[in-house]
């Protein structure tokens, strides 16, 4: 039998990264439980109305996050503030394939266009990894706003 599952990050800043990988992924801030946002509603505005009811203290209000595929297919990241930083390079990174079907430098160019976006949305661009074919179609190393790494594929 497979798994559902969720991928978490460790973050000094839940809700802004939560957010970086929401427009990264086109995925969405689930809603809190038991409310309805509306189409084109704000999740995150319902979240700090839903945790100033529940009596959340505001300094907690940022502890965790959360962002889901809206089609239901990808799995849900969650993320979790912890005081530590990112000392050395990931055991686990994401590829986000953003060039399916492309080969050579159409492949490249899509690559270096999404790395622009994420660039502008907080990202950090590492190095690029040029195709050798026949094994090595090529990708991009990136960084997200907090150093962890992952790949444009």
């Amino acid at each position: 039998m497979s798994r559902q599952v969720q991928i978490t990050f460790d973050a000094h800043d839940p809700v802004a990264l939560s957010g970086f990988w929401r427009e990264a992924l086109g995925y969405v801030f689930p809603p809190p439980p038991g409310v309805d946002v509306p189409p084109g509603g704000d999740a995150l505005a319902a979240w700090d109305d839903f945790l100033a009811r529940a009596g959340v203290p505001v300094e907690q209000r940022n502890s965790r996050s959360a962002v889901e595929d809206p089609d239901g297919t990808g799995p849900r990241l969650f993320f979790q503030r912890v005081a530590e930083d990112k000392v050395a390079k990931n055991r686990v990174h994401l590829d986000v394939r953003v060039a399916p079907g492309l080969e050579g430098e159409a492949r490249m160019a899509a690559l270096e266009a999404e790395c622009s976006r994420l660039v502008a949305l907080g990202a950090t661009r590492v190095r690029r990894h040029d195709p050798e074919p026949p094994l090595a179609a090529g990708h991009l190393v990136m960084a997200d706003p907090e150093g962890n790494e992952f790949c444009l594929d």
